[in-house]
């Protein structure tokens, strides 16, 4: 069942907020302007962008790209250039990812169910699904895709915050207000806020970045272009015998990582990138800082 599609507009102090539901994530896009109905022309914009990219690539909806490609596994099919792009990048951050970052890893969810629970599967279910995980065993052409039966993807690494960088991309076509955009805790913005009316003077967005591992506080961000995107398993784990499992799991092993921090948060100039770099740290495990930290990469965690 889909969510209730509305949008909702509030005044601010500087502009105006402009809310709604989609990806199951609270959904925000931040206007600074002075004309009500400028910002609701934008917030509308995000909106049905961030609606269409669930509809179009959501594994939940079997009409949707992904559920067809899932459904039609072991033959190829036609795809468009927006699939392409979107399965051309999973190819390259599988590649940097030395194939830790998998878009095939989905079928995991058969054997691990993250709830909170002891229910902890056997290495017997798990080795059943080892063998339809592997990007490598699929072939990508900019007008096709194949996969071997059995196999699946699943674009929820990388959705989000996808459609963080499309509904920003659109709004910038439509107007010079700054603008922040926050799709479930992934954020962008265009440019810095204004700060007197004149608009001669600006200040940068102070963002504070919640998360469930963060133990009712925030982490604050200062922002005038970029984005940041937030991994973690606060609320997606298993414990059994006072041992937490995560839900990050090692596609190589079909095992959880060990000891990856409960949160990290990367900034990075577009959302996409930045929510690639925050998974592919917490895969690194007990080296997730010192992964982000060799990079040279601008990040917040919380273990």
């Amino acid at each position: 069942m889909k969510q209730k599609r509305a949008i909702q507009c509030q005044p601010r102090e500087a502009g105006f907020l402009l809310s709604f539901n989609a990806m199951a994530s609270p959904c925000e896009v931040l206007v600074d302007c002075e004309s009500k109905e400028h910002a609701q022309q934008l917030g509308k914009i995000a909106a049905d962008e961030a609606w269409r990219i669930e509809d179009k690539y959501s594994r939940y909806q079997q009409n949707s790209v992904c559920g067809q490609l899932n459904l039609n596994a072991g033959k190829s099919c036609n795809i468009d250039q927006e699939t392409y792009l979107l399965l051309k990048f999973s190819d390259d951050c599988f590649n940097m990812s030395d194939g830790l970052f998998d878009i095939t890893s989905g079928v995991l969810r058969k054997a691990w169910r993250f709830d909170g629970s002891d229910n902890i599967p056997s290495q017997a279910q798990i080795n059943t699904l080892l063998p339809f995980i592997g990007w490598q065993n699929t072939t990508l052409t900019k007008h096709a895709f194949l996969m071997k039966k059995g196999m699946e993807i699943d674009f929820g690494g990388l959705g989000k915050e996808y459609a963080v960088d499309r509904a920003l991309q659109l709004i910038n076509e439509h107007t010079d207000a700054p603008v922040l955009i926050n799709f479930g805790g992934d954020l962008a913005v265009n440019k810095a806020r204004f700060i007197s009316k004149s608009k001669q003077l600006t200040q940068p967005w102070q963002v504070g970045v919640d998360h469930p591992s963060f133990n009712k506080q925030q982490v604050i961000v200062s922002m005038t272009t970029g984005a940041v995107a937030t991994s973690g398993d606060a609320n997606r784990f298993l414990l059994k015998a006072g041992k937490r499992f995560s839900h990050i799991l090692n596609v190589k092993t079909g095992w959880p990582v060990e000891n990856p921090p409960s949160a990290i948060t990367v900034a990075a100039p577009q959302c996409i990138q930045a929510g690639f770099l925050s998974t592919l740290a917490l895969l690194q495990g007990i080296k997730a800082e010192q992964f982000l930290t060799e990079q040279e990469i601008k990040f917040w965690a919380i273990r």
